[in-house]
């Protein structure tokens, strides 16, 4: 059983879809950056100083006691941030399908070349010339 799960652990699907998944995983980490550090900067006075990440709407208040301690957290939905990932779920999707097009170009690049056959061993060479050479004295 520990023979099977290794065969099927170290299978090139298997490895190349995990290392897939961890580009991936870092891709999106550098599109979130961008999202959050430069895209939705250079947004926000185009949309008259609102800054995306703040658009949030509080559902209901938290509860504070006497002595200021909070008693029960503030319900707030942060519509911003979802927006925010949204844009970055668009971008990485679109590279994700920017790339896999351009693979699949490759590929049919590939199957459409013409391969040229493969030269015949020298021992069939050689017996041709002879054979050729014992038609010719005939």
């Amino acid at each position: 059983m520990l023979k099977e799960f290794k065969e099927f652990a170290m299978k090139g699907n298997l490895v190349d879809m995990a290392v897939g998944f961890v580009m991936g995983g870092a891709f999106a980490t550098v599109v979130t950056a961008f999202i959050q550090g430069v895209f939705l900067p250079i947004l926000a006075p185009i949309m008259g100083g609102i800054d995306l990440s703040s658009i949030a709407f509080t559902i209901s208040p938290a509860e504070v006691g006497a002595d200021g301690e909070v008693i029960k957290e503030a319900a707030i939905v942060e519509l911003g941030n979802f927006i925010a990932a949204c844009i970055s779920f668009i971008i990485v999707a679109f590279v994700m399908f920017l790339i896999i097009k351009g693979m699949n170009r490759m590929k049919a690049k590939e199957e459409a070349a013409p391969a040229e056959p493969p030269a015949p061993p020298r021992q069939e060479v050689l017996l041709e010339e002879i054979r050729n050479l014992l038609a010719k004295q005939s």
